[in-house]
């Protein structure tokens, strides 16, 4: 078969005809002496060869040949794998392979055949292209894509569930019968699993417990040409069964046991139950109920979603006095189980629980919450409302104290008594406000007098109803004005009405004008509103330009109130189409309350009492002026007065309007002596010197010390001592004051206007008295 060389019919129909064509030309143009090229063609079959072949190599593939007729010519391939794989002997045209092939690595090698002069290496014919064929044989066992599946299937789920699917893949030729085809087989498991030739793998058994076991791993075995016995392959599949609702929950404790004190809030919790459910969290839907007891009404059992304990709650407070010990059963079930799979035959799950309540100090309990009273407005003899009672729980039964916590509004407008009295201090006024609100603390009294720190509360409510005590109030949304040539008939303002006690059932406001002697008129609307009008028309802005209408406005009250309200209606000139064209502004009315004047009165009368007070005292200041400037203050402008001055013109180095007023002046001064004239000369025994001024320093340092008019601070003086005392006495002009010398000074005007200001100062009557 390898050595025998098919030809194309393709091929070799034109070939039989092109050598007959050419024999026909030979004979029938043998004359002719010009040769012409003959078309020639490849001539081979299609190569085939089987794969890893056991014969030695080289393995012979196929033979190319061509119907050239050359005894030079010579046979070449080409390609990727030629002259390596594949080589063409030169002569003959057989190819070989020189290597084993293997299908699954490639199935064809396609190659280039050419055949050439060998001599000059000219291509005889054109090349041709050609495909060597390699033939499967069963050579590779099937295998699995991965090494372990996965697969999961609910449990308790009926007989050929299917689970997954695995898959071994084998390489081989899938055209060639029996080559490529895989059989699977489960060799571990098989009694809880199955696998079709599919690969699917499905449940043989229903009752497969996940409670009992949730995990399954078998091996399934893959091999091909069924019903032999050739290699093969295994992989592990691992099974998981998942879930289902069908099991109960279990109490894990036949009995519970509480404590929980008697003032625990209602809603608070009580305990918890523990129960037990085998199934995934995500099926646990436990719900608990009462079986045996009567305090379902006093207890309720919640289950926590997240841990699947039944809390239990009081569903309103306990009291240790009344039930000192609840008991009751409860029961554990789970309203969702899949009642296909429920296992027959299973007791039910209930428990016993007791809640044994403790006493605690309680703290007052209130009769009615919450109180509510009634009152009139502005009744003065209304003192007491009612009152607020509350008792001690306890076995104690201590009295009760009762405080005044909070108040809306805020104020002393009701007062609560030790005894729980509700009080009114004063009338209340319902348009200040039409409820008043008060929190009253209940504190038991303990046996030392102290007042318990535990308190509870109570809130009372006081409406106060209406009296009509208020009278309406006009209102209107703009400034009323009207033109000056108006019609008889036109509106002028709606005006309406409020009141600040509630309105009155028997209808609307009530409204009229004072008076009649205008050129208004009052429409009613019968909607608590009325018109003002023009009565007769054409106003005359020369004789007033604003009017003022006086409204009575009544309130259809028990009793009736009514008011009187004054209108200001501007009266404007205006255009042809009724347009206000130029209105006088009204100055603007200010009001002022009571309490504002009397708070100006107050500051006036202050400001004026404090500015007498400010006159008095500067009065009293001026006396004491006048009559304490002694002769320390003329002394202390003398005592910087140490230059001899300009003469008579020089009024500068001190002020002379001080002696001059006191020359001026004849009221006759107090007995006050003066410091200087105090002093008094050294004896005339003792001679003059050192010891003399000694003396009268230590004398003039006594006096400075002892004299409490000088100023508070160090003070320079500066003494000039003339000596011992002369026949001429002295002449200083200090001891005139005090001095009884009858020594007429009037000489000093002859002696010139140098002496002028003294002449002035020492040239006053004897009797005139100098007032310091």
């Amino acid at each position: 078969m390898n050595h025998l060389i098919l030809l194309f019919s393709l091929f070799l129909g034109p070939a039989f005809a092109d050598k007959e064509s050419q024999k026909t030309n030979q004979n029938f143009s043998s004359n002719n002496a010009s040769h012409k090229r003959l078309k020639r063609d490849w001539i081979w079959n299609q190569m085939h060869i089987k794969e890893e072949i056991d014969t030695p190599l080289p393995h012979h593939v196929g033979k190319i040949t061509s119907s050239v007729r050359n005894n030079n010519a010579k046979y070449i391939i080409e390609g990727e794998y030629a002259n390596t794989i594949f080589k063409v002997e030169e002569t003959s045209g057989d190819v070989y392979a020189f290597e084993r092939l293997d299908r699954e690595k490639k199935a064809e090698y396609e190659l280039t055949a050419l055949i050439i002069d060998r001599r000059n290496n000219q291509s005889l014919e054109p090349p041709s292209k050609f495909i060597i064929k390699v033939y499967d044989i069963n050579d590779n066992v099937p295998v699995f894509v991965q090494k372990v599946f996965n697969g999961s299937v609910p449990e308790m789920s009926p007989v050929g569930t299917s689970v997954t699917k695995v898959t071994a893949v084998d390489a081989d030729d899938p055209t060639v019968t029996g080559h490529a085809t895989v059989t699977y087989q489960v060799i571990k498991g098989d009694e809880y699993f199955t696998v079709d030739d599919s690969g699917v793998i499905s449940t043989t058994r229903a009752d497969l417990d996940r409670e009992n076991q949730s995990t399954y791993e078998i091996i399934v075995k893959a091999k091909d040409a069924p019903g032999s016995s050739g290699d093969s392959s295994t992989a592990t599949v691992i099974i998981t069964l998942t879930d289902i609702n069908d099991n109960f929950p279990v109490f894990k404790h036949p009995s519970f046991h509480f404590k929980v004190p008697e003032n625990i809030s209602v809603g608070g919790e009580v305990g918890r139950v523990k129960v037990e459910d085998v199934d995934e969290p995500q099926h646990r839907n436990t719900k608990y109920s009462f079986v045996r007891g009567d305090y379902r009404d006093t207890f309720e059992i919640v289950a926590n979603p997240f841990t699947n304990e039944g809390i239990i709650r009081p569903k309103k407070p306990l009291d240790f006095e009344k039930v000192a010990e609840y008991r009751f059963d409860i029961e554990a079930t789970d309203p969702t189980v899949d009642l296909r799979y429920f296992k027959s035959g299973g007791s039910r799950s209930i428990s016993t629980v007791t809640i044994e309540v403790t006493d605690v100090d309680e703290p007052p309990v209130f009769t009615k919450l919450p109180y509510e009273f009634k009152v009139r407005e502005n009744d003065p003899e209304i003192r007491t409302l009612g009152s607020v009672w509350a008792h001690d729980p306890d076995a104690a039964k201590r009295k009760i104290r009762f405080i005044r916590r909070r108040a809306s509004p805020n104020g002393d407008y009701i007062r609560v008594s030790d005894t729980g009295i509700i009080q009114l201090p004063k009338p209340l006024d319902r348009e200040f406000s039409s409820s008043y609100n008060i929190t009253v603390a209940a504190q038991e009294i303990l046996e030392d007098g102290r007042l318990s720190d535990r308190e509870s509360h109570a809130q009372v409510h006081v409406i106060v109803t209406d009296e009509n005590d208020n009278a309406p109030e006009l209102v209107y949304t703009e400034e009323p004005r009207v033109c000056e040539n108006a019609a008889p008939g036109k509106v002028i303002i709606r005006i309406s009405a409020t009141d600040k006690d509630e309105i009155s059932p028997r209808g609307f406001f009530k409204y009229s004008l004072a008076t009649e002697d205008s050129n208004f008129s009052l429409v009613e609307n019968y909607d608590n509103t009325a018109n003002i009008t023009v009565k007769y028309g054409q106003f005359n802005r020369e004789l007033a330009k604003i009017h003022y209408l006086p409204v009575i406005i009544s309130d259809n009250g028990d009793p009736e109130l009514s008011s009187t309200n004054t209108l200001v209606i501007s009266v404007c000139k205006c255009n042809e189409k009724g347009n206000f064209t130029f209105c006088e502004e009204r100055a603007k009315q200010v009001g002022v309350s009571i309490q504002a004047l009397v708070a100006i009165f107050i500051c006036i009368f202050t400001i004026i009492i404090i500015t007498l007070l400010i006159l008095l005292r500067k009065r009293h200041k001026k006396d004491l002026s006048g009559l304490g400037r002694n002769v320390a203050e003329i002394h202390e402008q003398l005592v910087t007065y140490d230059e001899e001055g300009g003469g008579e013109m020089d009024t500068t180095s001190y002020d002379v309007s001080v002696l001059n007023s006191v020359r001026k002046n004849g009221i006759k001064p107090e007995a006050v002596p003066s410091p200087y004239a105090q002093v008094q000369k050294p004896p005339g025994n003792i001679t003059s010197g050192a010891g003399e001024m000694e003396m009268m320093i230590e004398v003039k340092k006594d006096e400075a010390d002892n004299d409490r008019d000088l100023l508070p601070y160090d003070t320079l003086h500066i003494y000039g001592y003339e000596g011992a005392e002369s026949i001429a006495e002295s002449l200083s002009s200090l001891e005139s004051g005090s001095s009884d010398s009858d020594i007429d000074y009037d000489f000093l005007n002859d002696w010139g206007p140098r002496f002028k200001m003294l002449a002035e100062l020492y040239g006053s009557e004897p009797n005139e008295d100098f007032v310091y």
